[in-house]
């Protein structure tokens, strides 16, 4: 579903890579999670992936389809759930997941379909017509979560998503990621919560100082496999 080939990316002005030589695939049916430390370069690599950022060499396709070269096909393909979780305060829950829907043509029922299912696992089914502007942090959070949902993404990609979450939203979330992927879509996300990446990831990329140093599949590791051991011994400075 996304294969990434010698992506790097520098800013203007700087001669230091923000990401480097980043060579990874996503498999249809794949959770697969993007750890590193602050600034190690994972948001960077996300947002050149949804096609937010330009980055300056390599490739990456999406269901076939060339970033460069064929953006919208491409980006038609994503469901993105960004950092810092941006909505329009102005409208409702259900206004903001329905504007969303129909950037990507999703059909009007299934729209309704998807949303009020969602609204109900994050209990915010009774908070979708009001204002987004009057909800919490969290909501702010879950109805993000759901619109990028709304036209049934084949990759769904999500930059921090447990940050500011409930443990009981955070466990509801991780179940929808891992119910997501089994329908042979395909998930990446990137998160600090090494717990989570390991109880729901089927393979883990590493990220050091822009550079991909490790990737690992859950069914390769052995029994016992200590994931804070690893992530200190590959990518603490």
């Amino acid at each position: 579903m996304l294969s990434i080939e010698g992506l790097s990316k520098k800013y203007r002005g700087t001669e230091t890579y923000s990401a480097e030589n980043i060579t990874l695939e996503v498999k249809d049916g794949e959770v697969c999670g993007l750890v590193g430390s602050n600034g190690a370069g994972k948001s960077t690599i996300i947002k050149c992936i949804t096609g937010i950022l330009p980055f300056s060499e390599g490739h990456v396709r999406i269901g076939g389809f060339d970033l460069a070269e064929s953006p919208e096909k491409a980006k038609r393909l994503v469901g993105y759930v960004p950092d810092d979780h941006t909505v329009y305060d102005k409208l409702t829950g259900r206004e903001y997941a329905d504007y969303i829907g129909s950037l990507y043509g999703a059909k009007k029922e299934r729209k309704k379909e998807i949303v009020e299912r969602y609204a109900e696992i994050f209990s915010l089914t009774n908070a979708l017509d009001k204002q987004i502007g009057g909800y919490s942090h969290g909501m702010k959070q879950k109805i993000c979560i759901i619109g990028s949902l709304v036209h049934d993404p084949s990759l769904w990609i999500l930059d921090e998503p447990m940050v500011g979450l409930d443990p009981q939203t955070m466990k509801a979330l991780c179940g929808i990621i891992r119910g997501y992927a089994e329908g042979e879509r395909s998930v990446l996300f990137s998160s600090h919560n090494l717990d989570v990446v390991d109880k729901v990831c089927d393979k883990i990329a590493f990220i050091r100082k822009g550079r991909l140093v490790s990737v690992i599949e859950k069914k390769d590791m052995a029994e016992g496999f200590d994931i804070e051991a690893h992530f200190r011994s590959v990518c603490e400075v």
